[in-house]
């Protein structure tokens, strides 16, 4: 499955066992995806979505800062890494054994991967984008990421909403 991962996708599963081991988690939750989506910063979604909010407050903003389509949707609705680090350690807390250099994925985190190749089939995409990682992730209702989110404020669907709403701008080169 991994083989069709873009390499922003990539770095966000690296990222996403960083952040495990540095709560001292012995696995990779769904919250330490929602972490590593956070943390990548390439993506073209996401500078054309920096260009048109730029546009929108300065008359025009080149294509400058670099987010992945994720990152952007989630900051777009106010999220940080910051912000989401701290409902993450309310919600499961930090660890406090040493972790073992191979951290495993929860269930719940190979269901949000797997959910994520669907996700880019149904969108008609020959890859898995971070795009499509938050997709999947918010596809499952019980699981710790989607907590975080909704002890955050932000509702699954409206996070799904604003992800297909970033893709429609790439799609079309429209604000709205």
């Amino acid at each position: 499955m991994f083989e069709r991962f873009t390499g922003q996708s990539r770095r966000v599963i690296v990222r996403s066992q960083e952040e495990a081991w540095e709560l001292g988690h012995g696995h990779i939750g769904t919250e330490h995806l929602l972490l590593g989506l956070l943390q990548e910063r390439e993506g073209l979604l996401a500078r054309v979505l920096g260009a048109l909010r730029g546009r929108a407050e300065t008359g025009h903003r080149p294509l400058g800062r670099r987010e992945s389509v994720a990152a952007r949707a989630l900051g777009d609705l106010g999220l940080d890494r910051g912000t989401v680090l701290a409902g993450v350690v309310e919600a499961v807390g930090r660890g406090t054994r040493s972790v073992p250099r191979h951290v495993p994925f929860t269930l719940r985190t190979e269901k949000a991967l797997e959910q994520s190749l669907h996700e880019a089939i149904w969108l008609g995409h020959g890859h898995i984008g971070t795009e499509h990682l938050l997709l999947g992730l918010l596809h499952g209702s019980h699981n710790t990421a989607v907590s975080v989110l909704r002890g955050l404020g932000v509702s699954q669907e409206e996070a799904r909403r604003q992800v297909h709403h970033t893709l429609d701008v790439l799609a079309t080169g429209t604000r709205e």
